[in-house]
């Protein structure tokens, strides 16, 4: 696992974002399992709505804008292909598609997620020492901080 959470080179981070610098709020994975979940491609509009379902986003839809940029630079990276999709009526849609460097970047995050998770349990573990309370068991996650006891 120690490779899946430091990359060799910065280039190897711009390849397959997978540690912090360039993370887009977990972004690049969530495009990517939505992608993976498919057998075939799936248009801007379509991955927007699946992530807006899924755990990151709580039925949200995400900024499409930012959605189209981080499509745009994952097809640069060699993770995802488009194609203009012309067979139904109305105008024209960018389709897109996991290419096999996105599966093994999407395996790649798997291993990074749960190296997130380890960081992140010990700073919940420092952050709660630090303010001499025990860990809470039940994160309270959509509380306004009022409704803490501290």
């Amino acid at each position: 696992m120690w490779s899946a959470c430091h990359p060799k080179s910065d280039n190897e981070m711009n390849e397959c974002a997978v540690l912090g610098k360039s993370l887009s709020r977990l972004t690049q994975p969530s495009i990517l399992t939505v992608l993976a979940a498919h057998d075939g491609p799936l248009h801007g509009y379509a991955i927007i709505q699946e992530m807006a379902q899924g755990p990151m986003y709580g039925g949200n839809a995400p900024d499409p804008t930012g959605i189209y940029r981080i499509l745009k630079q994952m097809e640069n990276n060699g993770l995802i292909t488009s194609a203009w999709d012309t067979s139904e009526s109305g105008p024209a849609k960018r389709c897109y598609e996991l290419t096999d460097e996105g599966r093994a970047c999407l395996r790649r995050w798997i291993d990074s997620l749960a190296c997130y998770k380890a960081s992140i349990e010990e700073l919940r573990v420092l952050a709660s020492c630090a303010l001499g309370i025990d860990v809470p068991e039940q994160p309270v996650c959509h509380a306004h901080v009022e409704d803490i006891d501290l």
